[in-house]
Formats: C-alpha cells, structure tokens, sequence
C-alpha cells in the first residue's frame, strides 16, 4: 500500500524550527537588526551599501533554504545602512524553484523572532499599467494573492498564536506611513520623476504571463505582475511586521498578439542594473526615517 502523502500542515516547520536559526543568527553576531530588507531579482546591490557587514550563506544557516534563481546571490548579510542596524536578504525563495509555501516565507518569521520590526520588500515586476515605463519604481500600495486564491496561503493549517492571530487583516498590508515617508524621500533625492503608485499581483511563475493573462490581470486591476513578494508580506503581516513594497518595472507586458517583444529574464536584469543605484538611494534615504 502506497504511503499517504504529507498535508501542507505537516509539512510546514514548527517554531522550535525557527527559532533554532533565529538563535543560531544571533549567536553569530552582535548586529540587532529592527529592518529586514528582501532584495529582489538583480537588486541584491542594497546589501553591499552596508557597512560592518557580517555575511552568511543560505547554506551554512541552519533550516534556511537556498536560492538557484540568476541574479539571487543565496546570503544573509547584516550590517548597518546609514547608522541602521539592517538585515539583508541576497536572493529570496520562490514556487517556481519548488519549494512550498512554508519554505518560501521561511526568513520572514525567523525576521520576526530575531527582533525586526519592519520588512522592505523589493521585487522586479512587469509592467501592466500603461502609463509605466520601463525603469519606473512602484510603490505597492495593495496586492492581489493568485496563489492564494488557490488555496496557496502560508498561514493555512495550524495557528501559532507566538506569531500572530488566526484570520489577520491584509486591508492595511502595505504600511500608509511608510509609503508616504518613500514619496517623501523620493522628492528629496529626485526620484519622484519616475515613482508610481499601485497594485501588485503575485503570480506562481515560472513562465512569464500569456496576452490574455495579461489583459485579465489588468481588468482585475493590477498594475504590475511578478512572482514573489505576496507570501512574505502575508506572514510578515500576520507577525505584525510594517511592511513597504517596491517593484522596479524591468519590462513592459506584451498586450498586443502582433507584436515581436518577448518578455526574458535577461531584460530583467538589465533594467536592474541600469535603475539600481536609484533604487538604492532610495532605501537607504529612507532607512534614517523609519
């Protein structure tokens, strides 16, 4: 007789796991980091501004999964950035590597147990509005969950209370104050030119969007796709993290069925290379606001 396979639920690691790496990441330096940064596709330049940085390979991390994804460089750095002690994810976790959704939220609660407070997200979308351009940055200001709506939520199976409540909110996922201190420093270090404002949605990947994907998403109203982000907001959230999102549109999506453009993840990381040091900029002008 065949072996019953695993639910989600007991697959899922237990805060004994967490914390067995939130100690060992304490234990192994003095940094008490009160921000998390997520560095997305090509954007793990954030990590090198820090200064008395202390770096980690995901594989030496005891329980951390590793990265595969081009562009993620698979560390942990902590360090300070602009006087604030920071934690730096180099290369995030996605479905499309095969890992569950547990594993992909893995670092946002060991986040929260080594003492963070607030997570930064940032992520290479493609563009769906059509008045983006391509080296735009997106203030994410909402998400639409499609994994989750298929029943791909990290806080499904047992609550642990030491986390978060059962059913918590995701209206105010996206921190108001956060969001207006990045226009704010937008303004003073002339990136307003090119921030936008809008709705991210999450898609599994690893292909990149049909047209009429596309034009469904933009009828949902999403302004920009990507596959990442949503699940570690959801858990931040549910570990009552403040989290503020940023999206740098790399490519703009195909909506017509006659054109020769075609989406690949070489673009993605030009357009990273080209926008980063703004992006950076960015972040670590906000850093002394928060």
């Amino acid at each position: 007789m065949e072996k019953a396979s695993l639910t989600q639920s007991q697959c899922r690691s237990s805060y004994d796991d967490y914390k067995e790496t939130a100690d060992w990441l304490l234990a192994q330096t003095k940094q008490r980091p009160k921000v998390a940064i997520i560095c997305g596709s090509g954007l793990g330049g954030l990590a090198d501004l820090l200064q008395d940085k202390r770096k980690f390979s995901y594989k030496d991390i005891p329980r951390f999964p590793t990265s595969t994804v081009q562009g993620h460089a698979g560390q942990l750095v902590f360090g300070t950035l602009q006087g604030r002690e920071c934690v730096c994810m180099q290369g995030r976790f996605h479905f499309y590597e095969g890992y569950d959704i547990n594993t992909v939220t893995y670092p946002v609660r060991v986040f929260f147990l080594i003492g963070v407070e607030t997570l930064i997200v940032t992520n290479a979308a493609g563009g769906l509005n059509g008045t983006y351009n391509i080296g735009d940055i997106m203030l994410i200001k909402d998400h639409i969950n499609m994994p989750g709506f298929a029943g791909q939520n990290p806080l499904c199976g047992h609550n642990d209370e030491r986390f978060g409540v059962r059913f918590p909110c995701m209206s105010d996922a996206y921190d108001c104050e956060l969001r207006a201190l990045a226009k704010q420093t937008a303004v003073e270090q002339d990136c307003d030119s090119f921030l936008q404002e809008g709705v991210y949605c999450m898609l599994a990947g690893p292909t990149f969007e049909t047209i009429a994907e596309c034009k469904v998403l933009q009828t949902l109203g999403a302004d920009a796709v990507g596959m990442s982000t949503v699940p570690e907001v959801v858990v931040a959230r549910h570990c009552n993290l403040r989290v503020l999102g940023l999206s740098l549109i790399t490519n703009k999506v195909v909506t017509d069925y006659d054109s020769k453009e075609k989406a690949n993840h070489e673009e993605v990381l030009a357009t990273t290379k080209h926008r980063t040091q703004d992006l950076q900029r960015l972040v670590s002008n906000l850093i002394t606001k928060i």
